[in-house]
């Protein structure tokens, strides 16, 4: 997602300041790849630099007087976090705690992060509103991701930092991370391997195409919020959460079938229980973001699998 962000940012003349400490969560070939599409551009400058590193941090922020900071970097992944807990709050808590820090002290004009659909956790009410309750999460990767809500509300009701969140609805298309499900079903259906179907296929994500989201955030960065930015709840804070989701639930088993229809090829499926830290459905209510900045994701599925079936067939030459 920052690699789309970036890059529409740049094609735009905008100069970005990019940081990324290149893990191995998962292939480090396609995160270089991705940076070194970013480096052909002048307006771009690459640091590798992890959020978990306190005075890397602070360094970065008293070196330059960034404008905007747009957080979209984290330890992602919702079943990965019951493996490796540790890691989720050393670059979802304690790096982000180094982020807001920095924009304290540096007094940054506009602070967007990514925030995530999972917050909603176990909430029954469809679709999901930003006004509802997200008490309680079912995966330490959403209970980070409420902690870094709240984090960030506390630092922009303190400092006056204008501040947005944005909760991302199950995000796809090309340049992806492989751990995705739609990623995983494209590789193995071309490899004749056959496909975990969780929860026997009855589940609903609502699927967010990656150019939808580019614009959400673009348009978001662009109308920073104002003091008492929500009149309907007691905070005074220039502070907004935004749903960025297609508001178009898909059922796993028809988001499966588009992607057989794009490959050509019907995929073998092993029908799995349900697994831990996982939701039944996604939905997005998306009307604040339709009302204040005027866009709504609305890329069918079918235009964005084959966008993505079309750039995997390229990139791994299949």
């Amino acid at each position: 997602m920052g690699y789309f962000v970036a890059r529409r940012l740049l094609d735009s003349g905008v100069e970005v300041y990019g940081i990324d400490n290149l893990n191995d969560y998962y292939d480090v070939g396609l995160k270089r790849d991705r940076l070194a599409q970013l480096k052909a551009h002048d307006a771009f400058t690459f640091e590798h630099l992890d959020l978990f590193d306190r005075e890397g941090m602070l360094t970065l922020f008293s070196r330059h007087q960034f404008q905007y900071v747009v957080h979209l970097a984290a330890q992602a992944g919702v079943r990965y976090s019951l493996e490796n807990p540790f890691a989720y709050s050393d670059s979802n808590l304690s790096g982000f705690l180094n982020l807001l820090e920095g924009c304290r002290l540096m007094g940054v004009e506009h602070l967007v992060f990514a925030s995530s659909s999972s917050v909603y956790g176990a909430n029954r009410k469809v679709p999901f509103s930003v006004d509802d309750r997200v008490d309680h999460p079912v995966s330490l990767y959403a209970a980070t991701k409420k902690a870094n809500e709240l984090m960030a509300h506390a630092y922009s009701s303190l400092y006056q930092i204008p501040t947005t969140g944005l909760r991302f609805f199950t995000v796809y298309g090309p340049w992806g991370r492989p751990d995705m499900a739609y990623f995983k079903f494209v590789e193995a259906i071309l490899g004749d391997r056959p496909i975990q179907v969780y929860n026997q296929g009855r589940m609903k994500r609502d699927f967010t195409y990656i150019d939808d989201v580019v614009e959400g955030v673009v348009r978001v960065m662009q109308r920073p919020p104002a003091a008492n930015g929500n009149p309907d709840n007691d905070s005074q804070a220039p502070y907004k959460i935004y749903n960025i989701g297609n508001h178009q639930p898909v059922e796993l088993l028809r988001f499966i079938q588009v992607i057989e229809t794009a490959l050509g090829k019907t995929a073998q499926k092993i029908l799995a229980p349900m697994q831990p830290g996982d939701v039944t459905a996604t939905y997005a209510d998306v009307s604040d973001l339709m009302a204040d900045v005027g866009f709504a994701p609305s890329t069918p599925i079918e235009e964005g699998i084959g966008r993505f079936v079309d750039w995997y067939r390229q990139y791994y030459k299949v």
